[in-house]
């Protein structure tokens, strides 16, 4: 068996064997989501080669289990390029979710924001994005899989049902493009305005790789940054790492109601 099907099983001894409808990647600040989960979380210690939270704000535990209704599986932290030089690291988790019977997945962001009415606080769902990194995560992939078509990375029908919910809830959420750049160092201001001319919304160093590697699997995707900052030389905010966890919990509260009416409607 592959080893994507043996940590499932493992993952089914301990959670039930009932097939996941949606898997939900958390990002900085926003593991509060996987508190709310009426499930087992199980530590990615205990899932080999699941990766190892490298980043502070994340919380390295998968929580399988029940949310509005819904079957979930949650989690609740994210490997990043900028970590290990690894575009796939999230390739693993993901092959697990397929074999969980998983057919969707949300991922979640903190984010800069690169226009002025989307200050921080809001949140946004990508409607397409600008691999500014160059990175793929599927280089090296051996078979003809690798050429994915990409014109609909994230699934029309998801995000309109995701905008449905976010008016349902009375919450602003405009769609928007998300830019990659790999990290850990913080754009600059020449590139916030290339990005900015390019036709960039947002820009992060996340969700970009399992958004590429939900398509390779056939995993529907769909993602939601919140915002955090004022991109550099778009405000006078003081970028940090330790802002972004202080300023996502703004922006998480919009998530969790969006994301909660988003799965009440069926998911």
């Amino acid at each position: 068996m592959s080893k994507s099907g043996d940590l499932a099983d493992l993952i089914r001894e301990r959670a039930g064997k009932a097939p996941v409808e949606v898997g939900l990647i958390l990002g900085s600040g926003l593991g509060h989501l996987a508190g709310a989960v009426e499930g087992i979380a199980i530590p990615y210690s205990d899932l080999p080669g699941f990766p190892h939270a490298g980043v502070s704000g994340h919380n390295p535990n998968l929580v399988i289990g029940t949310l509005e209704g819904v079957r979930v599986a949650v989690f609740g932290g994210r490997a990043h390029y900028y970590e290990k030089g690894q575009p796939d690291a999230m390739r693993l988790p993901l092959e697990v979710l397929k074999e969980l019977g998983g057919k969707r997945v949300i991922a979640t962001n903190a984010a800069g924001s690169l226009r002025p009415d989307m200050p921080t606080g809001s949140i946004m769902c990508l409607s397409d994005h600008i691999n500014f990194s160059g990175l793929n995560p599927l280089i090296g992939e051996p078979t003809d899989a690798r050429f994915v078509p990409m014109t609909e990375a994230y699934d029309p029908d998801m995000r309109r049902r995701l905008h449905e919910a976010a008016e349902a809830v009375g919450v602003s959420m405009p769609g928007g493009i998300y830019a990659w750049y790999s990290g850990p160092s913080f754009e600059t201001p020449a590139e916030i305005r290339a990005i900015k001319m390019l036709g960039a919304d947002a820009v992060g160093m996340s969700t970009v790789p399992e958004v590429i590697l939900s398509r390779f699997l056939g995993l529907r995707a769909a993602a939601i940054s919140t915002i955090t900052n004022m991109a550099a030389g778009m405000s006078s905010e003081k970028i940090s790492h330790e802002h972004t966890k202080a300023m996502a919990p703004l922006g998480a509260a919009k998530l969790e109601k969006v994301l909660r009416r988003f799965l009440r409607n069926g998911g």
